[in-house]
């Protein structure tokens, strides 16, 4: 049960993390690509690899850790879904080109993201 909690917790101060980065991202270059997705799902990917190697690789934690930080916090700002159907309407508003880039550069970067993440860790 507490972990419950934790993945609750974290999961709505992720979300809550989400909205505030990808409506500011938003207002600041508009909406003519889903920049704010991006943002979040490469940033969240960043600090994934980062807290995968402290809580697992280094220190150890218990599990309530990886519970609030990796399944609730992370998994409430990344995007996955957001992703999926912002793809979904660029594909059928008929442009394929900022599809094609969204799902490139979503993959691309969020892999190279996490490695980094991973890297730097594993540096410190």
């Amino acid at each position: 049960m507490k972990q419950l909690l934790l993945v609750g917790f974290g999961g709505a101060l992720g979300s809550m993390l989400r909205f505030g980065m990808s409506t500011g991202l938003h207002a600041l270059v508009g909406r003519t690509f889903p920049w704010g997705t991006l943002f979040v799902n490469v940033t969240g990917s960043f600090v994934m690899g980062l807290v995968y190697v402290l809580l697992i690789e280094r220190v150890a934690l218990g599990p309530e850790w990886r519970a609030l930080l990796m399944v609730g916090l992370l998994g409430g700002y990344t995007t996955f879904s957001s992703f999926s159907i912002e793809t979904l309407n660029l594909i059928e508003s008929g442009d394929l080109l900022r599809a094609a880039v969204n799902v490139l550069a979503s993959v691309v970067l969020c892999l190279a993201a996490v490695w980094v993440g991973v890297s730097v860790a594993r540096q410190v």
